[in-house]
């Protein structure tokens, strides 16, 4: 296992906890109207399911991303997704709970796959085309996902600096899309320090900028309720 591999690997477990943290919610909500005796079985079918889904999305998405053009352009998005993840950290879970087995399931992977967009191209853009990437790193990450959401939300809560890890994690991910880009190659070709500062401005700016917005928007809500 060379580093560049291990260096994906560990960059899309991270991704999917960073942005699947709130995925446990999901699942609750989900279940809140079953009746004991088929709640976990939806928890586990759903899960299964929609780690399915998003294997195949991933997998769709990877492909997708070898077309000119598109894996700057998913960089770019990628950055979006960075920025909003420190700016709009209330996310609001508006899921219709399940009266029934099949229902609960339904449930549980529209919200996941609604939810999951940014963890798709997120993770299509770390494998950098490594379909085995995709699916060890899902394999390992959905479990810490599901039974350790609770105390990663909490951590969260508790500490602040985690979700500017993962803004960084995102921009880390979306700088080398960018920098990977075929048709931009001429500019990051043989020049790795002129490449190694594009990577580094795009996480510093997007961390900066991110932090800046989400000080002023807690300044604004502190006049406005005085």
């Amino acid at each position: 296992m060379d580093s560049e591999f291990l260096i994906s690997l560990l960059t899309i477990i991270g991704i999917d906890i960073i942005l699947g943290g709130d995925n446990a919610i999901v699942v609750a909500l989900a279940c809140r109207h079953l009746p004991p005796s088929i709640r976990n079985r939806a928890i586990i079918l759903g899960i299964l399911f929609a780690l399915l889904t998003r294997m195949s999305l991933t997998v769709v998405a990877v492909q997708l991303l070898e077309v000119p053009f598109l894996l700057a352009i998913g960089g770019a998005l990628l950055i979006y997704i960075a920025y909003s993840l420190l700016t709009e950290q209330a996310r609001d879970h508006k899921i219709e709970g399940g009266a029934s087995l099949f229902e609960a399931i339904r449930a549980i992977i529209i919200a996941d796959l609604v939810m999951g967009f940014d963890n798709v191209i997120a993770v299509a853009g770390a494998a950098h085309g490594d379909h085995l990437l995709v699916m060890i790193g899902l394999i390992i990450s959905v479990p810490i996902i599901i039974w350790g959401s609770k105390l990663i939300l909490l951590a969260f809560d508790r500490f602040p600096i985690i979700t500017y890890i993962g803004a960084g994690i995102l921009a880390f991910t979306a700088s080398r899309m960018i920098t990977h880009e075929p048709m931009l190659m001429p500019l990051f070709i043989g020049h790795p320090i002129f490449t190694i500062m594009i990577q580094c401005f795009i996480i510093i700016a997007v961390i900066g900028i991110g932090a800046y917005k989400l000080r002023k928007q807690k300044e604004s809500s502190s006049l406005t309720y005085k």
